[in-house]
């Protein structure tokens, strides 16, 4: 498994669909993985520190696990089959419980938890940005910094 950073979301030009870049945290390969524009939302909103005023899904979530006294440990990117990727929570009591990696990745950013992805996954469909190409991420990066979850098609 190796640990991966939230780059951001961004919609994609061609298709209009959102999608969420991770990073190796310790290497130079890039996961893209389509989402839907909710759990866009959700991860825009996170990233950029925003609080609704009434919690989403996954602050409701985020607050039950504290109000059982319960930690999300780990999210574990575990499969790629059919063009769908998949998921598993890890938590402190030793429970773990098949997510998407969309719901995984806006509740591993709320409660601090690390993101891992096989390394099959991103033998498959990872992508390499060498060093002389970090200007592109950085401004792709500064486009993330740009954008709010309206963006997405969806108020707070």
């Amino acid at each position: 498994m190796r640990q991966m950073e939230v780059v951001g979301v961004r919609v994609e030009m061609a298709t209009n669909n959102p999608i969420v870049l991770l990073k190796e945290t310790d290497g130079e390969r890039y996961l893209p993985i389509w989402i839907g524009p909710n759990e866009a939302t959700a991860i825009a909103f996170a990233q950029q520190g925003m609080v609704p005023q009434r919690p989403l899904t996954h602050d409701l979530m985020r607050d039950m696990l504290e109000a059982l006294d319960i930690r999300l440990t780990t999210v574990n990117i575990t499969a790629l089959r059919d063009g769908i990727f998949f998921a598993d929570l890890i938590f402190s009591n030793g429970r773990e419980v098949s997510a998407r990696p969309s719901d995984s990745i806006a509740l591993a950013l709320r409660t601090g938890a690390a993101i891992y992805v096989r390394e099959e996954i991103l033998d498959e469909v990872g992508v390499a940005i060498p060093d002389e190409q970090e200007d592109e991420v950085e401004k792709f990066r500064e486009f993330l910094d740009s954008i709010s979850p309206e963006d997405f098609g969806r108020s707070t």
